[in-house]
């Protein structure tokens, strides 16, 4: 188990687009590892390779359903339908929460850590964890679109 250091707002890196992955080799594939421990050890459901400082088109997910740990290399979204307004928290913006607006279900596609080709369709916290997470990998953080900042709650901070 490693974990990385996550990054903080106002770090600049987490306001840089990220560049594509072209190879899949054991670096790669262990950063997908870190991350994941990481993401896992913060509490959170998403993480990108700009927050723990590498500007790789990588992202992992877990929102604890059925699904598990996504790992996505390159992801995009082919879709988007209907729409869902709601909270946003991020672990490079500890203490805060925001007000988005997201489409209501997504579908993705990306490389798994293997290099195959795979599509996930999610609705709910899942959309809104992939629509987090990717727009991390253009440089956009949910205060950039957030309708409302807030502080959270020190109470709440704690449970998470």
């Amino acid at each position: 188990m490693a974990l990385r250091i996550i990054v903080l707002e106002p770090d600049e890196v987490l306001h840089k687009r990220a560049k594509e992955v072209t190879k899949i080799t054991p670096n790669v594939q262990k950063l997908l590892t870190d991350m994941a421990d990481t993401m896992y050890h913060a509490e959170g459901v998403g993480l990108a390779a700009p927050q723990v400082g590498i500007l790789k088109r990588m992202i992992v997910v877990d929102v604890g359903d059925d699904n598990g740990l996504i790992e996505l290399i390159n992801p995009e979204i082919v879709s988007k339908e209907g729409e869902q307004f709601g909270p946003e928290g991020c672990l490079s913006i500890p203490g805060y929460r925001g007000d988005v607006k997201r489409a209501q279900t997504v579908t993705v596609k990306g490389l798994d850590r293997n290099g195959n080709e795979v599509t996930y369709t999610g609705s709910d916290l899942l959309a809104r964890a992939f629509q987090h997470e990717i727009d991390h990998l253009d440089g956009v953080l949910y205060t950039d679109i957030a309708e409302r900042v807030y502080e959270t709650p020190r109470e709440e901070e704690e449970r998470e």
